[in-house]
């Protein structure tokens, strides 16, 4: 099963360029049928995780994937599961 692995840790203070990486992977997942993203926002306060799940939630966004995943093991760390 491929996986891409989106870690949030190094720009987690700059939006735009959140955006812009949530955008890639999305995208990437989609052209190269791809199966699962693992989304790492870290634990912090939960803003950034917050922030993941409302773009995720966008519809033209939500279309795109199966479902969503939290680990229940790790607080810090969504997954997000395509079905092509």
């Amino acid at each position: 099963m491929a996986k891409i692995k989106l870690d949030l840790h190094d720009i987690f203070n700059r939006g735009q360029t959140i955006e812009t990486e949530l955008h890639r992977v999305v995208e990437e997942a989609v052209g190269k049928r791809i199966s699962l993203i693992e989304i790492i926002p870290g634990k912090g306060s939960g803003q950034l995780k917050k922030h993941v799940l409302r773009f995720l939630q966008q519809p033209r966004i939500k279309k795109l994937y199966h479902r969503i995943e939290k680990d229940d093991k790790n607080f810090g760390r969504i997954f997000v599961h395509f079905r092509h």
